[in-house]
């Protein structure tokens, strides 16, 4: 390592730490001619494959380019900076594991879509919205709903009227009525 104050070759390292689960080193050094301290960092240099984007164009994949789309969906949710950076990292190490050189657009959208459903619903639905490009309100609903069939919970949905008492006991008729507390009129809310 070269000194930057004097250039020389020599030094010599004084401490080691690792940083990020071992993905960053970082060093403290000190140069053996001038006596001057200084610190390095040491990060693995991994091959990303090229990203094949909708319209044939090759990008280099980027970390940063991906965690800034999930900033924006998850603007204002109640998701963490460092959850939505373990989301880029298990889509990152998914990537390298594929050992392929390049990975479509699509497929990379998929996945972080599946990881964002897992996270926040909300951020699910406004990156859905960005990633794919749809004709109308009803195709995006029908998509995103064949892609929750298997999440689908009826009893999870709201109702949208209330449910009708279609079980009445005969001193249920009897009952006397109930009192309002505001007079009624003919103006309702």
């Amino acid at each position: 390592m070269k000194c930057p104050y004097c250039g020389h070759n020599e030094d010599r390292v004084l401490d080691t730490r690792e940083h990020k689960e071992g993905e960053v080193i970082r060093r403290r050094r000190e140069c053996l001619k001038c006596k001057a301290r200084f610190s390095t960092t040491e990060t693995l240099s991994l091959s990303f494959p090229l990203v094949i984007k909708k319209d044939g164009r090759r990008e280099p994949f980027s970390k940063e380019k991906i965690l800034r789309g999930l900033q924006a969906a998850c603007q204002k949710r109640p998701v963490s900076l460092s959850q939505m950076e373990a989301v880029v990292d298990r889509l990152s190490i998914w990537v390298i594991n594929r050992g392929e050189k390049e990975v479509s657009a699509r497929l990379l959208g998929q996945k972080l879509m599946r990881e964002l459903r897992l996270l926040d619903d909300v951020a699910y639905v406004r990156f859905a919205s960005v990633y794919r490009t749809f004709k109308d309100v009803q195709e995006f609903v029908e998509t995103l709903e064949g892609e929750n069939e298997e999440l689908y919970d009826p009893s999870a949905q709201l109702l949208l009227k209330p449910e009708l008492k279609t079980d009445f006991k005969e001193e249920d008729l009897d009952a006397s009525p109930v009192e309002r507390n505001r007079p009624a009129d003919s103006i309702s809310n």
